[in-house]
């Protein structure tokens, strides 16, 4: 069947609401990293699906939080911008009979904007259904919803759902991306973002968070085989020691799960070098910021 709508859908929320989660089911491919560590997502990301005569263009955005750095800033300017000229947008919460800072600030954006938005309550394989109804009540008070759906994104119940829903909001149009497509973001990027992701699920406290990836080289051999060597940043000398670990036992469990996963999302062999550095406080620095792939345009 030949696409004859598409349209763009910004997923919105607090940090660790299963943004990432939600984007990777409605695909079926893992385009956006997760982790249960709260601001996982840097970057906007965009993820696309067809179905039927219809292109979903889903844009997974960091979590709206009170920045406290450079690199903080510059996630929530991502978040409210995420909002403007699109055609929906999802505001994902999660199934708490309360409207909290950060979703009362994105509904006042969305009711500025006056864009077409759907309250998503994720997460409802942990609640009853009569503490459910009290948190539709709640968000159903603060505002206009154009519709509410629940669903449990980690179990893809409701996704069927919430797809009938948000088509209705898909205007016609061309296709904005090939079919074949699943993510607007370089594969050097992917590859990048899923090292990080194995930093975020196996280092503790602010270590992770503290960590940026660069891909410097990405090659193809003619037996298919891709060459990918990334250096690890981290800000202290002693969190340096931590990711290399005790005879590099650490990092060279991050590399494999890495690997992993990049050669699932490359679907061929890979053949991955790391390597860590120091650059310290680069979370305040324009600059590195910008070096390592977070940009405003």
């Amino acid at each position: 069947m030949s696409i004859t709508k598409s349209g763009i859908i910004t997923i919105a929320g607090r940090p660790n609401v299963g943004k990432s989660t939600l984007t990777n089911a409605l695909v079926g491919e893992k385009v956006a990293i997760v982790s249960n560590k709260p601001q996982t997502t840097r970057n906007r990301i965009c993820a696309i699906l067809n179905r039927g005569d219809a292109q979903f263009v889903f844009m997974d955005t960091p979590g709206l939080h009170k920045a406290r750095t450079r690199l903080g800033d510059y996630m929530v300017k991502v978040v409210k911008e995420s909002v403007c000229d699109v055609d929906a947008v999802m505001l994902l919460v999660e199934p708490i009979p309360y409207v909290g800072g950060p979703e009362a600030e994105l509904i006042g954006r969305i009711k500025e904007l006056g864009v077409p938005s759907v309250l998503v309550i994720n997460k409802i394989d942990t609640v009853k259904k009569d503490e459910l109804l009290e948190v539709i009540k709640v968000y159903g008070e603060a505002h206009d919803f154009s519709a509410i759906v629940p669903i449990s994104a980690k179990n893809r119940e409701g996704l069927d759902d919430l797809l009938g829903v948000l088509s209705g909001f898909i205007p016609e149009g061309p296709q904005l991306f090939p079919e074949d497509m699943v993510t607007d973001q370089p594969e050097r990027q992917v590859c990048a973002e899923i090292i990080r992701e194995k930093l975020l699920l196996c280092l503790d406290k602010e270590i992770p968070h503290g960590t940026a990836v660069e891909v410097t080289r990405f090659s193809e051999r003619d037996d298919e085989i891709i060459d990918l060597d990334a250096t690890i940043y981290c800000e202290k000398d002693s969190h340096k020691g931590i990711i290399i670990g005790k005879n590099g036992a650490m990092l060279k469990k991050i590399s494999t799960l890495a690997r992993q996963d990049v050669e699932k999302f490359m679907g061929t062999k890979v053949f991955l070098q790391t390597w860590v550095k120091v650059k310290e406080n680069w979370r305040d620095n324009a600059n590195l910021i910008r070096n390592f792939g977070y940009r405003d345009e």
